[in-house]
């Protein structure tokens, strides 16, 4: 199953083919991870780029983004990348019902 291919449209535009050049890897899936985590704010996606540790890939960091955004750790939106990962169900069920998508 694709990520663009989804019930709900997500805010980061992705599509998903089967030409993709580089799939990203667990170690580099972490490393976006743990910028994100250690960021004080909303990070822009140019932003993040020069934070991480290696170089990564425009396609290969948006489906990363795209798949951080689709399993709740983090929120894209109009101020940036934002890391909010909260067990509480409530909180969840509340951001869910927030998200603005942008057309």
């Amino acid at each position: 199953m694709s990520v663009a291919n989804t019930q709900t449209k997500k805010s980061v535009n992705i599509r998903l083919e089967n030409n993709m050049h580089h799939w990203p890897t667990l170690k580099t899936v972490l490393m976006v991870e743990k910028t994100l985590k250690e960021s004080d704010g909303p990070v822009s996606l140019e932003e993040l780029k020069r934070k991480l540790k290696k170089k990564i890939m425009d396609q290969t960091l948006r489906l990363i983004l795209a798949y951080l955004e689709d399993k709740g750790p983090i929120l894209i939106g109009p101020k940036g990348i934002s890391w909010i990962e909260n067990k509480n169900s409530k909180f969840l069920r509340f951001i869910e019902k927030s998200k603005v998508i942008e057309i």
